[in-house]
């Protein structure tokens, strides 16, 4: 009879770190539940609990007692979910509404007796900085980026490089209160939509000449609002890039809205029925902040202010580089030799230094897929020595890695599963990002990168000297190195078979 009661009695437990992130927004609460292992965030699970606390928010600036009541009702929820973490593993940030409403403080008592973790009443400034963390922890792309977070009550703008903020704004019009103010009872007309774009652009005329002075690379919006817009726009043009939304996108949902009428009538696939309510407000403010920021495209980024909250409070997650910090969680959890990775990484690069412009894969994006190929070629190893390329592409392929956006994952995982034997160029995909021709050039090179390094020696290789010309690759070691090496000589005469398959012809003198 088959027991399993043993079963995993030997495996080797690491250390790991259960953390929670909550955000009070004006509209849901979020919560967002992850453990820290070999340096890498891994979300376990997310709970959004609709509140409505702005609806309470009164003119004058006091949240009604039905609004603080559904408040509390969602924080016991909560807080039962939470029972075994410990004080410092839960950080609770608080937003828009509670930092405007007179009376928060009254709120903020009652929910000490129902919760019993700390309610940190966030800053704009700060909910800023926090949403910029989030993206940049989980998200890469080179030079400046602008981030817009449309919210219940705010709306936040970012600029930054990398892991520093450059300028940070938080300006009072959110989905929720411009719902109540220009688009009562659900009603959708062409009127409306303007007063509330025009309203909304006198907000952004504090920002928008400092913002458009500083400028950007890229634009990536966050929250619930610019996520429906996108998917939205996503399904009314079949030729909509993926993830982006355009001003043409915004005009045409627009149309739709005010056909409709009413938000209960609105006929969006896709569209949620509690979302309903607070589109057209949100549709509004962002077509606003394209006009006044002048921008072309947006794409969106599902981290925010709840990752940035999580990865703050994880000293070890404080790294200069998203990527580095995914290769770094990968060798951890998978045991890479290092060592070898490096020596691959070095003999890759010299490589590419030396084919770089007459192969024309001179280009920033090829050159980092190439490094980061080369230093996880081998983390299917652990799994198993044979075949370890199909089990390292699997991996890459699947696993969460914060850095880097689908294609990009797709490529290393194509890069790695064909970096020794027969190459099926049958099975490799078409990319946007590298044109085939590239693609094969850069597996050439990972692949003799590898073969070279076969010894898994340090200071083993003579100087190498490689020349592209077209589709032929000539290799030049040392007069007479590799005639007293009869096994590399039958390597990369193997190896010169196997490149024939992508009409690559290697010549080794």
């Amino acid at each position: 009879m088959l027991n399993l009661n043993n079963t995993f009695d030997s495996a080797e437990v690491r250390e790991s770190v259960k953390i929670a992130a909550l955000d009070l927004g004006s509209n849901s609460f979020h919560l967002v539940v992850a453990r820290v292992v070999a340096g890498s965030v891994q979300i376990l699970h997310k709970v959004k609990q609709k509140v409505r606390l702005a609806d309470g928010l009164s003119p004058e600036g006091n949240l009604s007692e039905e609004a603080q009541q559904r408040g509390l009702d969602t924080l016991k929820v909560i807080a039962e979910s939470l029972q075994d973490f410990a004080p410092n593993s839960v950080r609770v940030v608080a937003t828009h509404t509670l930092r405007k409403a007179n009376n928060a403080k009254a709120f903020l008592n009652a929910a000490k007796k129902v919760f019993p973790f700390p309610i940190e009443v966030i800053s704009g400034a700060e909910e800023a900085r926090l949403i910029y963390q989030g993206v940049a922890h989980t998200n890469h792309s080179s030079g400046q980026r602008l981030i817009v977070d449309i919210g219940g009550g705010s709306t936040e703008f970012i600029i930054g490089e990398g892991f520093e903020t450059r300028i940070m704004r938080s300006l009072q019009m959110g989905c929720v209160s411009y719902t109540g103010r220009f688009f009562k009872n659900g009603e959708l007309k062409a009127k409306s939509f303007s007063k509330a774009i025009v309203c909304a652009q006198q907000e952004l005329e504090m920002i928008d000449k400092k913002f458009n002075q500083i400028g950007w690379n890229s634009c990536i919006g966050t929250s619930g609002t610019i996520r429906s817009i996108i998917e939205l726009a996503s399904q009314l043009d079949s030729t909509n890039r993926e993830n982006r939304v355009s001003m043409t996108d915004l005009n045409t949902l627009m149309a739709l809205c005010c056909a409709a009428g009413n938000s209960s009538d609105l006929k969006l696939q896709g569209l949620s029925d509690d979302r309903k309510p607070l589109f057209a407000a949100g549709l509004a403010i962002l077509v606003a902040i394209f006009k006044s920021l002048n921008i072309s495209e947006m794409e969106y980024s599902s981290a925010a202010l709840r990752e940035g909250v999580l990865y703050e409070m994880e000293d070890q997650l404080a790294h200069t580089d998203i990527r580095q910090r995914s290769a770094d969680s990968l060798a951890a959890r998978y045991d890479v030799d290092t060592a070898q990775a490096k020596r691959v990484l070095a003999t890759c690069m010299d490589l590419y230094q030396q084919t770089r412009k007459s192969w024309q894969i001179n280009d920033g994006e090829f050159k980092s897929l190439l490094a980061w190929s080369a230093l996880l070629h081998e983390v299917g190893l652990q799994i198993n020595t044979r075949g370890v390329q199909r089990h390292s592409a699997y991996i890459l392929q699947n696993i969460d890695l914060p850095g880097f956006g689908q294609e990009q994952q797709n490529i290393l995982a194509n890069l790695v599963r064909f970096h020794r034997k027969k190459i099926r160029p049958s099975e490799v995909p078409e990319f946007t990002l590298v044109p085939q021709q590239q693609f094969f050039r850069l597996l050439t090179l990972l692949r003799l990168a590898i073969l070279l390094n076969i010894k898994r020696q340090d200071d083993i290789l003579p100087p190498l000297v490689l020349a592209a010309n077209d589709n032929i690759l000539s290799l030049t070691l040392p007069e007479g190195w590799l005639s007293q090496k009869p096994v590399f000589t039958l390597d990369l005469e193997r190896e010169a078979d196997y490149l024939k398959d992508i009409e690559i012809k290697l010549v080794v003198n």
